[in-house]
């Protein structure tokens, strides 16, 4: 928000009135190109939830100093197995690479899911990362 009224502030850096600092994590971890898409569908239904979780997820939480990146990615990608969460998953995956993780890592927390969260979802979780890791391997 900018100075004392409620009008948002919609600088390029921050359209929508979304927190800037919750933004750049938002991009560093999930990609420029996903975060713009997600902001270019913006609209009077999403515009006050996209400013919720920019702020409070990407910035209150991603950004709290007693867990890395790396860690707070593993923890992500368990609720999204244990949850179901396929499409979020997908896009975690991508920001655990970016985050730090090896695919090997990626293979054991998914492994740890199984006995966790249910063979049904870590089966689930492991064909979306077979694929996520195909696409994101070295040339």
């Amino acid at each position: 928000m900018s100075g004392n009224d409620d009008s948002p502030d919609t600088t390029p850096d921050t359209p929508h009135g979304l927190d800037p600092d919750g933004l750049a994590v938002r991009r560093e971890v999930l990609g420029p190109d996903y975060v713009q898409a997600a902001i270019d569908k913006i609209d009077d239904t999403t515009e006050e939830f996209q400013r919720l979780i920019t702020r409070y997820a990407w910035n209150e939480i991603w950004t709290r100093p007693g867990l890395d990146r790396r860690m707070r990615s593993a923890v992500t990608l368990t609720a999204l197995v244990a949850h179901g969460h396929w499409e979020e998953l997908e896009l975690h995956l991508r920001g655990a690479l970016r985050n730090g993780l090896s695919p090997a890592e990626i293979v054991e927390i998914l492994m740890q899911t199984a006995i966790y969260c249910g063979v049904p979802a870590a089966n689930s979780a492991f064909r979306i990362a077979k694929r996520v890791l195909a696409e994101e391997a070295p040339a």
